[in-house]
């Protein structure tokens, strides 16, 4: 019991602390998600260690029966999963420089600006290419499709999430009429990049409730991910 508390401590002393107390430079970094590492997005705490995280960040954690803390590996009851209004008030209350034009922005508002921001853009393209730890005969893939960040069909922003797209086409497009192709839909091996939804926006908040990435194994093509499904499903019945 007392190696279990002094884990339990330890692990507590690695939150955000609860002012600017290490100044503007490392507010980012304090008010960063241990799972994706950016600041942030409707934080939720977990009730038994109080560590915290992004609310769909910790969403894959809360889907198995036994969950574990992503960051101290210590078991906790999803429904003491609350969301963190304290965290979500420092957010609103904090300023700190962007990584790329050093504008000091509102913590809460960091990861939007970032997305627009051109001298993140141009540090994020400079960005080092992939190569091989090892030498290898094998091609270095080149035309990877990007699934992680998309561009809002109505309006270009680039680089937004999945949660960012949402909130974004919430926020700027809830009136726009216009038909557009879902960039997320689109970006899948079985995506049609020529169609339109009728009703983007329901489309985003029902379709896009969770990551692609949680569920499919984009290295196999359809026919092997439904035999592969098709096994799982025989296997557990």
């Amino acid at each position: 019991m007392a190696m279990f508390r002094s884990l339990v401590a330890s692990a507590q002393q690695r939150q955000p602390p609860a002012g600017p107390a290490s100044g503007d430079s490392g507010l980012e970094a304090q008010f960063s998600c241990p799972i994706c590492l950016e600041v942030y997005y409707r934080p939720v705490a977990i009730g038994s260690c109080g560590h915290t995280f992004c609310g769909e960040c910790l969403q894959p954690c809360l889907q198995v029966p036994s969950p574990l803390c992503p960051l101290c590996r210590l078991p906790f009851d999803p429904k003491k999963v609350d969301k963190a209004s304290h965290v979500e008030k420092q957010l609103s209350s904090y300023k700190a420089p962007c990584r790329g034009c050093n504008k000091k922005v509102t913590l809460g508002k960091m990861r939007v600006h970032i997305s627009s921001c051109l001298k993140v853009q141009e540090q994020m393209a400079n960005c080092p290419k992939f190569v091989p730890v090892l030498p290898t005969s094998q091609p270095i893939p080149s035309n990877i499709p990007n699934r992680s960040t998309f561009a809002c069909p109505y309006c270009g922003a680039r680089n937004l999430d999945q949660q960012e797209l949402v909130k974004h086409c919430v926020e700027s497009h809830r009136s726009d009429p216009n038909r557009v192709v879902c960039p997320i839909c689109s970006a899948m091996p079985w995506g049609d990049p020529s169609y339109k939804s009728a009703n983007f926006l329901q489309h985003l908040l029902h379709r896009h409730k969770f990551s692609y990435d949680t569920f499919v194994d984009y290295s196999i093509d359809e026919e092997a991910a439904f035999q592969a499904a098709l096994a799982l499903s025989l296997s557990e019945n």
